[in-house]
């Protein structure tokens, strides 16, 4: 099939392989380039495995805790200079305590929303932000969480201010207590998301597919090893098991201490100060990333 350079040069981009890797793919798969990127994997080719959902858009992650009501929202800008600028900051700041106070839950009800101490809508401030800066900023996303009974803690990596930064975690947990023991230790499983970026909280809330996807993978890398089915089986089974360690909150090691897993250093927490501690949910934007 014909293929344009650019969706070649995408695929490259996006994979790490080479320009006949990425034309074979794409011309088995039909030109899709995430097809493509799953037949490179499968094949041992894509084993770079870049990070295909980034991209090159800058901005802040900013998040805000109103008591019961969390909001997490990604608004980018083309350069880190208009990031850093105190007139886009205080945008972010606002905009977040827009959407806590109207409890939006989508980008499209929050641009119609009037803006914090304005008669304007925040698509108004936002045209004339852009006209101001002089770069084209997007309110990206956003995740809104209010806790029926619980508590709420955050955290921002690479922060310029007390509520932005590129990373940003909010985490939504329950506890018998709030205390200052309490507070550090939710501090902590928020430091460890935003490091380890998991996909779920336990093996049972994650995607099916996702783990359907992978083990085919396993299977294709292994189809050439003249290995029998019963023996290929028995080794996927081990990487899938190795997977969910990698892609599930409770069961990766905690970052803080390198030793044990989430759910037993929890364990361990709540047995320590006679607590009952446990994470009820989670978000993690990290700025560019699907």
């Amino acid at each position: 099939m014909n293929l344009s350079p650019a969706i070649i040069k995408e695929l490259r981009e996006k994979s790490g392989a080479g320009m006949m890797d990425c034309k074979k793919a794409l011309d088995e798969s039909g030109g899709d380039v995430e097809k493509a990127i799953e037949w490179l994997r499968k094949k041992g080719i894509n084993t770079a495995q870049k990070k295909s959902s980034r991209s090159a858009s800058d901005g802040l992650i900013t998040v805000k805790i109103d008591e019961d009501k969390g909001i997490i929202i990604e608004v980018n800008a083309e350069t880190d200079f208009v990031a850093r600028n105190e007139n886009f900051q205080k945008f972010c700041d606002e905009l977040a305590l827009t959407g806590l106070k109207n409890d939006v839950e989508s980008v499209e009800s929050l641009l119609n929303c009037k803006f914090l101490g304005s008669n304007q809508t925040v698509q108004e401030n936002l045209t004339n932000l852009i006209s101001k800066l002089g770069e084209n900023i997007v309110i990206r996303r956003l995740e809104f969480i209010n806790v029926k009974s619980g508590s709420l803690e955050k955290y921002l990596h690479n922060s310029i201010n007390l509520n932005s930064g590129k990373i940003g975690v909010l985490l939504s947990f329950k506890s018998n207590q709030r205390n200052e023991n309490v507070t550090d230790f939710s501090k902590n499983i928020c430091m460890h998301i935003a490091a380890s970026d998991p996909k779920s909280i336990n093996i049972e809330s994650l995607d099916n597919n996702f783990v359907d996807k992978e083990r085919s993978i396993y299977i294709e890398q292994l189809k050439s090893s003249k290995k029998s089915d019963e023996i290929i089986e028995k080794i996927v089974d081990g990487k899938i098991k190795k997977f969910y360690q990698e892609v599930c909150l409770l069961e990766q090691t905690f970052v803080m201490d390198g030793k044990i897993k989430v759910n037993e250093c929890i364990s361990k927490f709540n047995k320590d100060h006679n607590e009952i501690f446990e994470i009820n949910d989670y978000v993690i934007f990290k700025l560019g990333q699907e």
